[in-house]
């Protein structure tokens, strides 16, 4: 079986819908601000986005709302072709323990993460219906630490169960990652050092 090249598919449909002469609108799921950066600045050329917070695997609580006010802050100063809104889920942790139970002493990258991205995108996933989004997707595929085939596979799943268009992505290419951080740079962004979660946490500092 051929790997897919997820950049290719993303850009034949927005080149299908330039065609068109569409603005579809697309809600992305985001992790932080930084993840977000280059996204945005790349998306919000061809989409309307609302741009939908939901992590509640975020550790510790204070974490969670300085990467949610980060998130704001940087929507509001990105200077933009067509319109990013802003919607918070609900931040509820409990959420994330119970789905992730007996699966702590998974390494970062394995099953646990699994499980997370899906219980993320599953909310997002209902989100994008509520609101009629013509696409769906994530941030998350800019991570170098993150598995784009795993992340596409898990939202193209949730999305076709749910009746929503998964925007197939893998933002590390095209240099993505190195514009996030610059990106970071440039707006003085606040960049945390562990994806979010206690386990992700204790693993960075344990090899700290």
């Amino acid at each position: 079986m051929n790997k897919r090249n997820y950049q290719k598919e993303l850009d034949q449909v927005i080149g299908k819908e330039q065609n068109e002469e569409r603005i579809p609108t697309l809600l992305l799921h985001s992790c932080c601000a930084p993840c977000s950066s280059y996204v945005l600045e790349y998306l919000s050329q061809y989409f309307s986005i609302t741009v939908f917070y939901y992590n509640p695997n975020i550790y510790p609580e204070e974490e969670y709302y300085k990467r949610v006010k980060e998130q704001q802050h940087f929507i509001e100063r990105l200077p933009v072709k067509h319109p990013i809104s802003f919607i918070e889920g609900e931040f509820d942790p409990k959420e994330y323990y119970e789905a992730v139970k007996g699966l702590e002493k998974e390494p970062e990258g394995g099953a646990r993460c699994r499980v997370c991205f899906a219980l993320r995108l599953r909310r997002a996933a209902q989100e994008a219906k509520r609101i009629g989004a013509d696409y769906l997707t994530t941030t998350l595929t800019i991570s170098p630490l993150k598995n784009a085939q795993v992340l596409n596979e898990v939202g193209e799943q949730i999305a076709e169960e749910l009746g929503v268009t998964w925007l197939p992505s893998d933002f590390k290419k095209r240099n993505g990652y190195k514009r996030s951080v610059e990106l970071s740079e440039e707006y003085g962004m606040y960049r945390q050092n562990y994806c979010g979660c206690i386990f992700s946490k204790r693993e960075r500092e344990e090899k700290q």
